[in-house]
């Protein structure tokens, strides 16, 4: 495995907490906060990037600065939540480098995209503590993943020039034609997969979603030895995230890089509803998951 650098590993341990483990905010959406925000296509349309920021900077204020770490996005979030003084000193920074949504290939296949100018020296001018870049991979058809894993590896190899941190996160998907069943019966090996060929791409800290089983997690730390890895909400309700997060870190996580489940039912258009859903609902869902985190890593430390 690649092993980090010492200013990566200084990176790292900021997007941690005085645990070793990483708790990390992600509000790094558009298109799914914008449906969260507003049901109807029109009204969605109406939401501008500021608005977004807007949202993205009380999720900052009320939810993060109990974390260790926001993860938040250079077209609507920064530059102006470092620069307005939303961003708490102690909360650390990674930006995503992913653009919303995604291409199709004429085989129905996901094709990852950039959000363009967003590399890491501008990472680094954003004051982010680094980066971090998601492309979708479906280990068990390769001709889906080249033009995804070229992606990965220029975002890696960009990251290892500037000596800057870099998060590697990837999703499956449900192909057309497949079934929910067998998607569903797929999901730990393609999880397994996706993490096999991230580290053969070179990723030294990973964000991956729950496997599905305990075997699986156990799998994943195995095969990622001391690359870190976090596992991520999906938008799950918060009951079922928490169990998953006891299952990860059980079977050797590193932590959590969690969103929508944290705060899907919070934002609203109306701020003074959002901030006070985020204090008295986010807030509180955040302090369980610390929690389990918390009694892992200390039977880890015993």
């Amino acid at each position: 495995m690649t092993k980090m650098t010492t200013a990566e590993l200084r990176g790292y341990q900021q997007i941690c907490g005085k645990d070793g483990a990483m708790v990390a905010i992600a509000c790094d959406q558009r298109g799914g906060m914008r449906t969260l925000l507003a049901s109807d296509p029109d009204e969605q349309a109406k939401i501008t990037n500021d608005m977004l920021g807007d949202t993205k900077a009380d999720i900052t204020r009320y939810l993060a600065s109990a974390a260790s770490c926001v993860l938040l996005d250079p077209l609507c979030a920064v530059p102006r939540i470092v620069d307005e003084g939303v961003l708490n000193r102690d909360t650390a920074l990674l930006i995503g480098l992913d653009a919303s949504g995604f291409d199709l290939s004429p085989e129905g296949y996901r094709l990852s995209r950039l959000v363009p100018g967003i590399d890491a020296r501008r990472v680094r001018s954003l004051g982010g503590t680094g980066g971090k870049i998601m492309v979708y991979l479906r280990a068990d058809k390769p001709e889906a993943n080249e033009h995804n894993i070229a992606i990965l590896r220029q975002c890696i190899a960009d990251f290892g020039q500037e000596d800057l941190l870099l998060v590697v996160e990837f999703l499956t998907y449900q192909l057309d034609g497949e079934s929910p069943e067998d998607y569903a019966a797929k999901t730990p090996w393609l999880v397994e997969e996706g993490t096999r060929i991230s580290l053969e791409c070179g990723a030294k800290v990973l964000k991956l979603p729950y496997p599905g089983t305990p075997q699986a997690c156990a799998n994943i730390s195995k095969m990622a030895g001391e690359v870190p890895w976090a596992v991520l909400s999906a938008g799950v309700n918060h009951a079922t995230f928490l169990g998953q997060v006891e299952i990860a870190m059980q079977n050797g996580a590193s932590g959590v890089i969690a969103g929508r489940s944290l705060w899907k039912d919070c934002i609203s258009l109306d701020r003074d509803i959002q901030r006070e859903r985020l204090k008295t609902i986010a807030v509180p869902r955040l302090r369980e998951i610390q929690a389990v985190i918390g009694h892992y890593r200390q039977k880890a430390a015993a």
